[in-house]
């Protein structure tokens, strides 16, 4: 593992991508933003079926050297060699890694080399035994890393409870690009509106995994007491996941087909969560929500469940409302306030909208991970202070007429 000591140091992502999501986006926006810091990324995915390829494709049409790995967990000797291997020829200086698979596999493949090892914690599902065996041994391997990186404080504080030293948790919160709700699709409205039978008034957006620790079954109780003081309610949840058919009974029973849908996975929740009025997250357990930011970068209010790192996002009463999980009265009361009271939705949404400009951006992500790599890459400061001095000569030079 050797390299030009003007060229920029390299980072190596390590995750497994099911699809397109929110720590994918993550992992990007930081790439994207880490060349100003004196930094270059490279990404590597492992994947059965094809899973990765989404992910690996936006990588590469935005310029990154991304690979699909060909062995994973199932022969752990193979992956071990091949993550080694493809450390070296990218010339690594460091590794971060996403998810129990990477960070198990990742850290046997640095540490051989050696190389730093940093780990994000974006938190624990425990939603399956399969989940919940790997994610005891993900938590009793960040023990042996140099650095956990943690999305929000509360998931730092279930790191450090489960045995890492705190010297050793960085809490570094996911960053959005508010540009991507900058102008709204003056079709989206009419797009959502068509998936209803009857015509729709209020339109509430819930997003993500369709598994038992988002608690959208709550929000379908939710929506059965909403719909008596709302009958013009539509709710739209975008997802995909092992609970669909059980939701899809629940709807049912509940007397709310019509008024609420099941969108299935889509790739354009950008152009479309523009034309919602509230965006609901029912969740049991959350990390810090990407969906979250993306509601309040478009504007749009949201009411949540008071859990993991959400209540770092949303100020309750000021660009949302908070609940208690598990609770679909206080869900439906909550939305019912923002549809009674738009000036109130409207503020909210503004609110939010400042938040995430101020707080959430990829430039302050990538400054703070660029302290964290200083620490720990060997050479980091020194080598990263030249190639940022290297990059903004050539950019002077390039200036010139």
């Amino acid at each position: 593992m050797t390299s030009d000591s003007s060229s920029p140091l390299v980072i190596a992502h390590l995750l497994a991508s099911p699809f397109f999501g929110g720590p994918e986006r993550q992992i990007l926006g930081l790439a994207e933003a880490m060349p100003s810091q004196g930094f270059r990324t490279v990404m590597a995915s492992f994947a059965e079926a094809g899973a990765a390829g989404p992910f690996l494709a936006q990588a590469r049409s935005r310029g990154f050297d991304a690979r699909r790995l060909r062995w994973n967990a199932r022969n752990p000797i193979r992956a071990r060699a091949e993550l080694r291997q493809w450390l070296r020829d990218v010339a690594a200086s460091v590794l971060i890694t996403h998810g129990y698979k990477p960070t198990i596999l990742g850290t046997l493949a640095a540490r051989q080399l050696p190389m730093p090892v940093v780990s994000v914690s974006r938190g624990w599902t425990a939603h399956t035994w399969k989940v919940r065996v790997n994610e005891a041994l993900e938590r009793r391997c960040l023990r042996f890393v140099d650095q956990v990186v943690c999305v929000s404080r509360k998931q730092a504080d279930r790191v450090a409870a489960s045995g890492v030293s705190p010297s050793r948790i960085t809490v570094i919160r996911n960053a959005i690009d508010p540009a991507r709700f900058a102008a709204a699709d003056p079709t989206a409205r009419r797009t959502v509106e068509s998936w209803f039978p009857v015509p729709t008034r209020h339109l509430v957006a819930a997003v993500g995994r369709l598994s038992p620790e988002k608690g959208f079954g709550v929000l379908v109780d939710a929506a059965t007491r909403l719909v008596r003081s709302h009958p013009d309610l539509g709710i739209v949840l975008i997802g995909a996941g092992p609970l669909r058919e059980t939701l899809a009974s629940q709807i049912r029973a509940a007397g709310l087909e019509g008024r609420f849908v099941l969108a299935g996975f889509r790739d354009d929740v950008d152009r479309l969560l523009l034309a919602f009025d509230a965006l609901a997250i029912p969740s049991f357990t959350e990390g810090l929500p990407n969906v979250a930011l993306e509601a309040c970068a478009a504007g749009i209010p949201v009411v949540a469940s008071r859990v993991g790192g959400v209540p770092e996002i949303i100020d309750d009463g000021l660009n949302g409302w908070l609940v208690p999980p598990g609770d679909p009265a206080a869900l439906s009361d909550r939305l019912a306030m923002l549809f009674d009271n738009p000036r109130q939705a409207r503020a909210m949404g503004s609110a939010g909208r400042e938040r995430v400009q101020r707080d959430f951006s990829f430039e302050a992500q990538a400054e703070a991970y660029a302290r964290l790599l200083d620490r720990i890459a060997p050479q980091g400061r020194s080598r990263r202070g030249l190639a940022s001095h290297i990059t903004r000569a050539q950019t002077a030079e390039a200036s010139q007429p």
